[in-house]
């Protein structure tokens, strides 16, 4: 598959590498922009770009102003980078069609697992073969092997398992995880997810140990 574009438009040069580095290391092509009026030259050079990631506090053209600006001829996804954590910020993305709304400082992998999310929503990025750590996980075939041999996973072994890959090196809680794969707001105790933890380590073998247990919250897939 081609590799989607994405625009990381931030005036700090660290931020921009950092951020470059983790989504370049999950096969993204990263075009950068350092202020408000390079990120909309850049915007219309590449009429292939698939999100944006785009800081607030700019100089000549800022976040806001960039995003109205793109707004007027496209959808593509937008996530707005911030250092404010006021809520009059984030409504005011929302208004002008903000995707997602993170404030500084942030994890880099939880960054690229939302942009993952967003990409998979939008149908940009296409389910396909994962493979992490000897585990080759085949969405369209529904077919998980280990280190070239399949092995048989229930339905929701299956999902869940595909939601840890997907979310690589994220600490989950167990509400999030009952959200994502169950698909409902978690009300009771954690037997389901715990159950169907034990029973997916126990099919992956020794890769099994890929599920870290987070005590007192959830798990993390982490090799």
């Amino acid at each position: 598959m081609e590799q989607l574009k994405i625009l990381m438009v931030d005036d700090e040069a660290r931020m921009r590498k950092l951020v470059k580095d983790f989504l370049s290391k999950q096969g993204f092509f990263v075009l950068e922009a350092e202020d408000g009026e390079q990120a909309i030259d850049v915007f219309y050079a590449h009429k292939d770009i698939a999100l944006i990631i785009l800081d607030v506090m700019m100089p000549k053209m800022d976040g806001w102003e960039v995003c109205r600006e793109i707004r007027q001829y496209s959808k593509v996804p937008i996530i707005m980078l911030t250092a404010k954590g006021d809520e009059k910020d984030e409504l005011l993305g929302f208004e002008l069609g903000v995707d997602e709304y993170v404030t500084k400082p942030f994890s880099p992998k939880i960054l690229v697992a939302r942009v993952e999310a967003i990409l998979r929503r939008t149908n940009a990025l296409e389910e396909g073969v994962m493979e992490a750590g000897g585990i080759s996980l085949d969405q369209a075939a529904h077919e998980v092997k280990i280190d070239g041999k399949l092995i048989e996973l229930s339905f929701k072994e299956f999902e869940l398992l595909t939601y840890f890959m997907n979310n690589q090196g994220v600490a989950l809680s167990r509400e999030r995880i009952l959200n994502n794969v169950w698909n409902y707001d978690y009300f009771g105790d954690a037997r389901t997810i715990d159950t169907h933890v034990k029973k997916l380590r126990s099919k992956l073998g020794d890769k099994g140990e890929y599920i870290k247990t987070i005590w007192g919250m959830g798990y993390k897939f982490e090799l």
